[in-house]
């Protein structure tokens, strides 16, 4: 599905949308441990990207990846949009313009590694790296977008549930960010999904 441009404008296409649909669900996460502006930031990322899309489409695999990146940087704001931001460019400077399944699994582990330097953190924290971390191992199992990623990443995120929080706005919460799926880590899952169920389709 990303060999030709028009392939990748129309996942680039279903993961942004996605992410919109899904933007009140983020606020109500984050209006509990947070500042409550998750899903509208992220959302306002991917209109961005939505703005951007033919010329993403035009684009190789890698600069694309940047693009996003940097459109994410640009518009997502808070800590989120520096951190997605890094894993998109990450990605899209680790990738050739055409990777084989190896070559994505290293980029993957770059892209995760630049998120944790950039946020300070590892997993187990109650961020989004309690998702990447346990997709990238699920990958290496099973290198190619499957059912099986998809419930590991809705696991991982259901996972933080019970995580005290460390990290950012919510670990000042203490105890009481106990009980509450971290945002970051369900806007993760969900792209994650999204492109998996993708990939998947395309290939039947």
């Amino acid at each position: 599905m990303l060999e030709d441009g028009e392939s990748r404008r129309r996942l680039i296409e279903t993961v942004a949308q996605a992410v919109i649909d899904h933007a009140e669900e983020l606020t109500a996460l984050d209006q509990a441990i947070g500042d409550g502006d998750h899903g509208v930031n992220m959302k306002r990322g991917a209109e961005a990207v939505l703005a951007d899309l033919d010329s993403l489409a035009e684009k190789s695999l890698p600069e694309a990846l940047k693009s996003i990146g940097m459109a994410l940087v640009m518009k997502v704001g808070g800590a989120s949009g520096p951190l997605y931001g890094t894993f998109f460019m990450t990605l899209g400077k680790s990738l050739p313009e055409t990777p084989a399944t190896a070559d994505t699994l290293a980029a993957f582990e770059e892209a995760l590694e630049a998120v944790m330097a950039r946020g300070k953190s590892h997993p187990g924290q109650k961020t989004m790296l309690d998702v990447l971390a346990p997709a990238l191992e699920t990958l290496k199992a099973e290198p190619k977008a499957s059912p099986g990623l998809c419930a590991a990443v809705a696991e991982a995120a259901k996972a933080t549930i019970p995580m005290r929080a460390e990290r950012g706005r919510a670990s000042f919460l203490g105890e009481r960010s106990i009980g509450h799926m971290d945002p970051g880590a369900r806007s993760s899952a969900l792209m994650i999904d999204t492109v998996s169920k993708a990939l998947e389709a395309s290939a039947k």
